[in-house]
């Protein structure tokens, strides 16, 4: 069995993924530190495809620059998957803990931060006849990533590979669930919010009067 590093670690099961995460759970491997740093740099590349992409290349540029909807595509969106993986198996028989899933996801998705970065990086030197390679670097870092998330889940829950698969559309549709509760809870309080806000705003009024 294999001895790693933290860094050593994630290169071990970002490029031999099958067996890596299949370790990385016998070991009981995998530093949630490190899962953090990922998170967050998936946050900073995200900013950097929404603002420093090449000008030949970037369609979405705007005058005032909005974080918020960046930290819901990036922060919000993991740990949402997170939460909702972790929901659904623990129904299903699954074996993986929070922290282990919050862990095993965001190892799987270094290849598409390193592809967005690169995609941000190469935009800068290419012209617009050339998009075909960005397009290929992020499809790459894409499909590797999703290959990794299969057999992270695959591993963390000890599903077969057909039940992982399912595991994870549930999960796209537990996020759904999720996100659509939080604007709805969110909608009502800022409905009690003004209500409450209005009603003290009268008798603030009136006891002026």
């Amino acid at each position: 069995m294999y001895e790693f590093s933290t860094m050593g670690w994630l290169k071990h099961v970002v490029f031999h993924p099958v067996e890596g995460f299949e370790d990385l759970r016998w070991k009981k491997q995998g530093s949630l530190k490190l899962a953090f740093a990922i998170v967050a740099l998936l946050f900073i590349a995200t900013v950097a495809d929404r603002q420093l992409v090449g000008f030949a290349f970037n369609t979405s540029y705007v005058k005032v620059f909005n974080v918020v909807p960046l930290i819901v595509r990036s922060i919000v969106y993991f740990f949402v998957w997170v939460i909702g993986n972790w929901s659904l198996c623990t129904l299903f028989d699954g074996e993986g803990t929070l922290k282990k899933i919050c862990v095993y996801s965001a190892y799987a998705l270094v290849p598409y931060i390193i592809g967005m970065i690169l995609v941000v990086f190469v935009s800068n030197f290419l012209v617009i006849d050339e998009a075909i390679w960005l397009q290929f670097i992020y499809y790459l870092g894409t499909g590797w990533s999703v290959i990794l998330m299969i057999q992270a889940m695959k591993a963390v829950h000890q599903y077969s590979f057909t039940k992982t698969l399912v595991s994870m559309v549930g999960t796209l549709i537990a996020m759904v669930v999720i996100l659509l509760l939080a604007v709805l809870l969110l909608s009502l309080f800022q409905q009690v919010y003004v209500f409450i806000y209005s009603v003290y705003t009268e008798i603030a009024y009136r006891i002026r009067g």
